[in-house]
């Protein structure tokens, strides 16, 4: 199959209509991705400092802009693939139509990153065919989790393996040359404050868990999310997100920090203007139209993450979250997993809206540095065995 022909491979899968821990250990409803792919990862280096120094929410706003991006990209080509938001930075499959123009979107957004907050973005990719030719597994596929919105299921090493490829202090990518190239972030948003948990919950729990080499990945995956459904019940409800809860942050700063990203620096007359139209939304909110786009908005929150591991932010009570702690320690005495874990009393909320009308995804990590703060705990751990 040439490469032309099977850039529309994601956008051409099933979609499954079966919960995630069935579809999990159903092999035959994953697919092997394309060795002519490509495997791109973006990362905020040093995270957990910035995260520190109290630059969470530009950490999220900064990996947003990468998904932004690279969705755009795919949209001029009519094609859509799969990505999965990490908090501190994102992660791609592409084809290699693309991957030219999305390198030139991501070293601007690099750069500009850089410029406005002194921040690295790295920024590299790895062809999925090396992944193979190292022994690595790739598989995909596709669960749908609300009604016009279905996410990535991904299993096997691969992307593990790109991460630490690219995460490497010997690693290096030939930068293009950029020249009138611009960058298209139309869409990405971050106007909402910090989300409080839904009535009657009092926490949100950021979680990562990696599979224990050696285990059946998919079957040690089911457990996990067995346990969470168990504890948690369905995702709808222990989402962090729900409509009485969402405020508008009309603020000035907050608008500006939206616009340096997009833009690469503030443009005064566009923040003026943005704000009156954000301070305008708190009325459309009221109307039939805008109740519409709320339900939406929670059905297409992207709160759960699985790309060879398990990321997923949730809400509930803290007596639940103990229960939680107990089955995964468990798991993890029995060398099943190991995990990582982070409670905060919020979560934080960017967005991709294409448009009002179906065609939007919101980005959700706990607050104070969730998945960062996690997936430290996790690394500890790793360290410490």
């Amino acid at each position: 199959m040439d490469s032309g022909t099977n850039k529309f491979f994601y956008s051409r899968l099933p979609v499954n209509q079966i919960p995630l821990s069935d579809l999990l250990t159903e092999g035959h409803l994953f697919f092997t991705v394309p060795p002519n792919w490509h495997v791109l990862i973006t990362d905020v280096k040093k995270s957990t400092d910035a995260v520190s120094n109290g630059l969470h929410e530009t950490v999220n706003l900064v990996a947003t802009g990468s998904i932004v991006a690279v969705l755009n990209i795919a949209l001029q080509e009519d094609i859509t693939v799969p990505y999965f938001f990490g908090g501190d930075g994102a992660t791609f499959i592409i084809p290699p139509t693309i991957l030219n123009k999305v390198m030139i979107a991501l070293c601007i957004h690099q750069k500009n990153t850089a410029d406005n907050y002194n921040i690295l973005l790295r920024v590299g990719h790895v062809s999925v065919e090396s992944i193979y030719a190292n022994g690595h597994q790739l598989s995909i596929s596709k669960l749908k989790s609300a009604d016009h919105f279905s996410i990535p299921i991904v299993l096997g090493g691969g992307l593990s393996f790109a991460e630490k490829i690219i995460k490497g202090e010997d690693y290096e990518i030939q930068i293009p040359l950029l020249k009138d190239e611009t960058l298209d972030l139309s869409g990405m948003q971050c106007r909402w404050n910090k989300v409080k948990p839904p009535q009657n919950l009092d926490e949100v729990v950021s979680l990562v868990v990696i599979g224990c080499e050696g285990k059946k990945q998919a079957e040690v995956f089911k457990k996990v999310i067995d346990k969470i459904d168990k504890i948690y019940g369905q995702p709808q409800t222990r989402t962090p997100i729900s409509t009485t809860r969402l405020k508008l942050k009309a603020t000035i700063k907050k608008i500006s920090e939206e616009m340096k990203v997009k833009m690469g620096g503030r443009r005064p007359l566009l923040i003026l203007k943005t704000w009156i139209t954000t301070l305008l939304g708190t009325l459309y909110f009221k109307t039939k139209s805008g109740k519409d786009y709320l339900m939406q908005l929670v059905d297409f929150s992207d709160t759960l993450v699985i790309d060879g591991k398990i990321n997923t932010v949730i809400s509930g009570t803290t007596r639940q979250r103990e229960l939680l702690e107990t089955a995964l320690n468990e798991l993890e005495q029995n060398n099943e997993i190991h995990y990582g874990l982070f409670v905060s009393k919020e979560s934080v909320m960017s967005c991709y809206v294409r448009s009002m009308d179906n065609n939007h995804v919101h980005f959700v990590d706990g607050s104070d540095g969730g998945y960062t703060k996690a997936a430290g705990v996790l690394k500890e751990k790793l360290a410490a065995n």
